[in-house]
């Protein structure tokens, strides 16, 4: 591709991506200012991909890019990133990240960069791979100054070979999160490591560069592979690449991805890319890494978690995760009927619903997926100002509405008629247990 028209940005872009670009794009051949597409969008382009993302770099100072983009959206719409020299600008339902030119330097190894205007080919040069550091001109300013691709890293070759390959020989070394970065491309992308990014990666291994990185930094990472799901990846796979280029064991000695945690978290992978049922969104950090540090042991897992900054309400469930699996998995196996399985699973929060879904077996999981996607928005005929009117009070309410939901969602009550009797049933029997203890 060496050229991209209108039409063929437009298909592969969400309409609302499109027009907040399209405008942007008159905006900046108004000012007479080059705008490229840059980096992973440019490299899903040419492989026929969908874009999910638009990253613009234009050849401009910070004034103008500031100008060029209140002329787009209304102030409070743009977002900077002063660090990085970044704006996000947020329009009707998408958002696009609009950048300077930059080069960027390392004060040491593993330190966050410290970032600088620069050149195009300055700005390619500083990305993590040559798949990557591509630009597209795509404003008429732009095109005018280039005719197709920039490409100073041979990344096109690297595109053809399905080849990933940093850019020197110390890129892990300056930012070992790459790593992680090029265990969720590669599989994603069905892209093998370049021996020379393979022999990169084993010197910063040896030297000890992922020590330097903090656990805030590889949590990100860690987060964005589970949410590769959503694109394809098998978290599984992923982690089993790690693991196999020795990087866990490198974040924390005793890191692995354990033989049994593969197929769990497969089935998570799967279930991310297409949701068994439908209900609030969930995050899928949280039970990823209850599905992959289950299998550790319960001081490694807490260590990971403290190595990977995850604090809190958070770390809790996560260590908790394997007892909660192992009391729920004994309930549904014990259950008898849908009133049954609506106890034992209504407590759960979502992510932990997904978590012990991917954790089970088909059994399971199929009354696990019917209880989210049916049982429990469905309503008994009956509601808690019914039952006071009864005469019910306190735990006793509590139990009879309990128990008519039961029978509701087991098919033995089915008006309101039928649970109100159900209802004064439980009453009479809670009067009598009473009169009965006297």
């Amino acid at each position: 591709m060496k050229r991209a028209s209108e039409a063929e940005l437009a298909r592969a872009l969400p309409a609302p991506a499109w027009v907040l670009t399209r405008t942007l794009l008159a905006a900046a051949d108004a000012a007479g200012l080059p705008v490229y597409l840059v980096g992973g969008p440019v490299r899903d382009l040419l492989l026929k991909q969908p874009l999910r993302d638009v990253d613009l770099v234009a050849c401009a100072d910070p004034a103008a890019l500031r100008a060029l983009a209140g002329r787009v959206v209304p102030a409070d719409r743009i977002v900077v990133h002063e660090r990085f020299g970044t704006l996000t600008l947020r329009g009707e339902g998408a958002a696009l990240d609009l950048a300077c030119a930059r080069r960027e330097r390392y004060a040491h190894p593993g330190a966050l960069p410290t970032v600088e205007a620069g050149s195009l080919e300055e700005d390619l040069w500083r990305r993590d791979f040559s798949v990557n550091a591509l630009a597209l001109p795509i404003s008429a300013t732009a095109r005018a100054l280039q005719a197709g691709v920039v490409d100073p890293t041979g990344g096109l070759a690297d595109l053809d070979a399905r080849s990933l390959r940093v850019l020197h020989a110390r890129s892990f070394h300056d930012d070992p999160t790459r790593a992680l970065r090029a265990a969720r491309l590669a599989p994603r992308l069905g892209f093998s490591l370049a021996r020379s990014t393979r022999v990169a990666l084993r010197d910063a291994l040896r030297d000890g560069a992922f020590a330097r990185v903090s656990g805030e930094r590889y949590r990100r990472e860690i987060e964005r592979l589970f949410g590769d799901a959503h694109q394809g990846l098998d978290p599984a796979r992923a982690l089993r690449a790690l693991d196999s280029l020795h990087v866990l064991g490198a974040l924390e000695p005793g890191l692995c991805l354990a033989p049994e945690a593969a197929a769990p978290l497969r089935r998570l992978g799967r279930a991310i890319a297409r949701p068994p049922w439908i209900g609030p969104a969930w995050q899928p950090v949280e039970p990823g890494l209850s599905l992959w540090l289950a299998a550790l042991a319960p001081q490694l897992r807490q260590r990971v978690l403290g190595r990977l900054a995850v604090r809190g309400a958070l770390a809790a469930r996560i260590a908790g995760a394997p007892k909660l699996r192992d009391r729920c998995a004994r309930a549904i196996q014990r259950a008898r009927g849908r009133g049954a399985i609506d106890r034992v699973l209504s407590p759960l929060r979502e992510e932990e619903l997904l978590a012990l879904y991917a954790a089970s077996e088909a059994g399971a999981r199929h009354r696990i997926a019917r209880y989210a996607s049916e049982d429990r928005t469905r309503q008994a005929p009956v509601n808690g100002a019914d039952l006071l009117a009864l005469g019910l009070r306190g735990p006793e309410l509590g139990r009879a509405l309990a128990r008519v939901r039961a029978a509701f969602l087991d098919g033995l009550v089915r008006t309101r008629d039928e649970a109100l009797v159900l209802a004064a049933e439980c009453a009479r029997r809670g009067r009598g247990s009473a009169l009965a203890s006297r």
